[in-house]
């Protein structure tokens, strides 16, 4: 099962690659609840030093900068 996680203390990029993660989730008919890390130990733990950062299966995929839904999508299809 793919997981998927959103590294962030609620910025609003953070709001952003939240909303843009669980609607590329939606447009791929996919079961995957959206976990946000907030604790400041948990995101250093992926040595992110800008936030929003995007993890996959417990591998980031890019920090600092909000990724588009179709973006996202396309990492969840390489993912499954």
């Amino acid at each position: 099962m793919t997981t998927i996680q959103v590294l962030g203390t609620g910025c609003t990029k953070c709001k952003a690659l939240e909303a843009n993660a669980e609607k590329a989730i939606r447009e791929l008919g996919l079961d995957i609840k959206v976990e946000k890390v907030t604790d400041l130990k948990d995101i250093m733990k992926f040595q992110v030093l800008s936030t929003p950062g995007l993890v996959i299966d417990g591998q980031l995929k890019t920090s600092g900068r909000v990724l588009s839904a179709e973006e996202i999508k396309q990492m969840l299809t390489r993912a499954e």
